[in-house]
């Protein structure tokens, strides 16, 4: 018998994307994608990205779509590979697992699987230059809140 209960509402999305991204952010293969590449702002990301999967899991229809266009800009900066991708799903089945468990949370993992394997594999046809620092070129331009990420530091 488990005490956790199954993801059920928009504050248990909103709690789940707070506490991957607390993980992550702080992840030394992934984390510095998020705070010095995407630079993202918590506070405009995270109900974007709650949406997301509140639309997923919940079916409420919240999120607009696009995830996909953030990702391709930050594997060309960065040149985002595999690894990176299964340590996100590692840092994501890992936070799921220890705040719920039911239906919902095992819909969320099957589905973070089904799609970082997708922009895994869509990316890897995408050049992204060698050698490419993890630092964006001074003076550039990142939309507001930063980028939808899922990375790790090239060579950790």
């Amino acid at each position: 018998m488990t005490d956790r209960s199954d993801i059920a509402t928009r504050e248990d999305c909103e709690r789940l994307v707070r506490a991957f991204y607390g993980r992550a952010l702080t992840d030394p293969i992934i984390g510095f994608i998020f705070t010095d590449v995407a630079r993202l702002d918590l506070d405009e990301h995270i109900p974007v990205i709650a949406s997301f999967w509140e639309t997923i899991l919940l079916d409420a229809r919240t999120y607009g779509g696009g995830a996909f266009a953030p990702h391709v800009q930050l594997h060309v900066r960065v040149g985002l590979t595999p690894g990176h991708f299964e340590r996100w799903l590692s840092l994501w089945r890992t936070t799921v697992d220890e705040l719920f468990a039911g239906p919902r949370a095992d819909l969320a993992k099957a589905h973070a699987e089904r799609v970082a394997h997708a922009f895994s594999r869509r990316l890897q046809s995408i050049p992204s230059p060698a050698g490419r620092t993890a630092e964006p070129p001074p003076g550039a331009d990142l939309p507001p809140g930063g980028l939808l990420v899922i990375e790790s530091h090239p060579g950790a």
